[in-house]
């Protein structure tokens, strides 16, 4: 993978973490056969591809990749299109199932899912882990942050970002001195305290971390012994900005090269629900996009695909991202994102939906507000979308009427 890589700092070594075991429940049904950081997104992409993505960006390039449910898609996709090994030592990403050294057992939460892999840091010996989950899409120079740290001499940094106060409850939510330094934290309050100067909003923690080595080896070896569930916000940040000084990194100070002005400032979507992964797609649409995924000095990289260009006999596309290898003959596609291999024919009509890669969409059929997982075939004539008692015999229907079409079976190759 070609990247903006550059040097973080000269006098420390650091390895990245990425939590990528989650479940992703209330993405089902798009998660029946993969984990969350596997759903595809944006016409190209998996979500996994974003803190990848900014990690080697950032010049992050020692990379372990904690796998656990429903990891085959995830490990395929990455063996297939990520380049795992660089042209040094320290260069790689590599997955890692669940190797069970403390017994029999699954990861317990996120800290445990590192605990469980101590023997990964002992190895590599950095002077800094970098922890991030791989649920979220964002972008974002890691290295700005793991200087922010350094700067202030921290033990650990958290990133951090305001968030309405209706939906703080579902966030870690941290207090702050006029420094940055945390001195309050709370995993998911039912009534969350708002920030300061700013009642409608509260500082909520996106999950990502930076850790002196020595630190985090003694909370996960030494201090949670007797806990068998251990997770960073429910378990150690609560306590740990009492004895040791824990920092909140301000992602909107986070400045990345080729941002243009209209797009949103510090954009990051946890994409957890069927309507904030649906909301999220659609914020690549337009001229004027929430978020840009065309710039060129910060690409996030995907997946290689060696089929031929779109091709697009007739028909009418507005407003729509039209991934490789499509064919559209005499359709109308409307505020739509194709993804690679996509059949749209004679008088279909797409609009304001998500269809995934490898599917055809037969003549006259009709979809709205619908995600249409891979490898499916929409039958000629049919119309989706427009009666939830109809759809909800076929598929599945959320709160907000988005109908889902889960994933197909894959095709020969």
């Amino acid at each position: 993978m070609a990247s903006n890589s550059r040097v973080i700092s000269p006098t420390k070594r650091v390895l990245a973490i990425v939590l990528a075991g989650g479940k992703g429940e209330r993405l089902h049904p798009m998660t029946h056969e993969r984990s969350k950081p596997a759903v595809p997104f944006g016409g190209k992409y998996r979500i996994v591809d974003f803190v990848l993505s900014n990690c080697v960006n950032s010049g992050v390039q020692s990379i372990y990749v904690l796998v656990q449910y429903m990891s085959q898609s995830l490990i395929e996709y990455l063996r297939s299109n990520w380049r795992t090994a660089g042209l040094t030592a320290d260069q790689f990403i590599t997955v890692v199932p669940p190797q069970m050294r403390m017994g029999t057992m699954w990861y317990r939460g996120t800290a445990d899912a590192v605990r469980q892999n101590l023997n990964l840091i002992h190895d590599f010996d950095p002077d800094l882990v970098v922890v991030f989950g791989a649920d979220h899409v964002y972008r974002m120079d890691v290295g700005q942050m793991i200087q922010y740290h350094v700067d202030r001499g921290a033990d650990a940094t958290v990133s951090t970002i305001p968030v309405s106060l209706r939906t703080a409850s579902s966030f870690g939510v941290l207090e702050t001195d006029a420094r940055g330094r945390v001195v309050g934290f709370v995993e998911k309050p039912p009534q969350p305290k708002s920030m300061p100067g700013d009642p409608a909003r509260a500082l909520a923690s996106m999950g990502n971390y930076v850790f002196n080595k020595d630190l985090l080896i003694d909370l996960l070896k030494n201090s949670y012994t007797d806990e068998s569930d251990l997770d960073f916000g429910k378990n150690i940040l609560p306590l740990l900005h009492r004895t040791h000084k824990l920092y909140a990194y301000d992602f909107s100070t986070n400045i990345l090269p080729g941002i243009k002005l209209y797009e949103e400032n510090a954009y990051w979507r946890d994409v957890g629900t069927i309507q904030s992964f649906y909301a999220a797609n659609m914020d690549i649409l337009g001229a004027r996009p929430k978020l840009n995924l065309n710039n060129r000095r910060w690409f996030i990289h995907s997946g290689r695909y060696d089929g031929p260009p779109a091709k697009i006999l007739d028909g009418r596309i507005t407003n729509s991202i039209i991934g490789d290898g499509c064919f559209v003959r005499n359709a109308v596609i409307k505020n739509s994102i194709l993804g690679r291999g996509v059949h749209v024919h004679d008088g279909a009509v797409v609009e304001d939906s998500i269809v995934m890669d490898f599917c055809k969409v037969r003549a006259g059929a009709h979809l709205r507000r619908v995600i249409v997982d891979r490898f499916n075939d929409i039958p000629a004539r049919l119309k989706v979308g427009f009666s939830r008692e109809d759809d909800s015999k076929r598929y599945f229907v959320d709160a907000a009427g988005i109908v889902v079409v889960p994933r197909g079976v894959t095709v020969p190759r």
